[in-house]
């Protein structure tokens, strides 16, 4: 195990935390991570984040859905039980796909949808029993944490976080 001191800088506003974030990034010192109580718009911009292919995974996710609730129709109600629902005909899938369009919506959502929440769960890490990993339960109600790693630096680091109006700075052992 790796062990490594990092610095808490403890924020109780979120403008003054992506003030603090955006001079922390100008003066070249990574953040590591930052802990919110509530998503801060911008936030993932000011620290220099890729942007999320979450989207793309959606509308990959919705075209499997489609393509499930097509090919299941067309087993269920053209080759393996047709049956005459008034009068539609069930010779051919063609024929009846006008009345299939609400299936095929409502399972394109329903794919896209709970294969992103569970993409979006491995990725984060975050499965049941899962220990939480907050450092300070505050950021979990009206305080925002950013973790800094120290690499000699910790007077430097001290000075620019007092600057930036953090209200507790705090130097830890950080075991990954």
């Amino acid at each position: 195990m790796e062990t490594s001191k990092v610095i808490h800088a403890i924020y109780n506003d979120d403008d003054v935390l992506m003030a603090a974030v955006k001079t922390v990034k100008a003066k070249r010192h990574h953040i590591e991570e930052i802990y919110t109580p509530f998503p801060v718009h911008g936030l993932d911009k000011a620290m220099g984040l890729a942007p999320t292919r979450i989207a793309i995974a959606a509308f990959m996710y919705g075209c499997v859905g489609l393509a499930v609730a097509t090919v299941m129709m067309n087993f269920i109600m053209i080759e393996d039980w047709p049956q005459n629902i008034g009068g539609k005909p069930s010779f051919s899938y063609l024929e009846n796909m006008p009345a299939f369009v609400p299936i095929m919506f409502e399972l394109t959502v329903f794919f896209a949808a709970h294969l992103m929440v569970i993409t979006f769960y491995l990725r984060s890490r975050m499965w049941p029993f899962k220990k939480a990993e907050n450092p300070d339960t505050r950021t979990t109600d009206d305080h925002f944490l950013m973790e800094i790693p120290v690499h000699g630096n910790e007077k430097e680091l001290h000075d620019l976080l007092s600057e930036t109006g953090a209200v507790e700075i705090n130097v830890v052992d950080n075991t990954h």
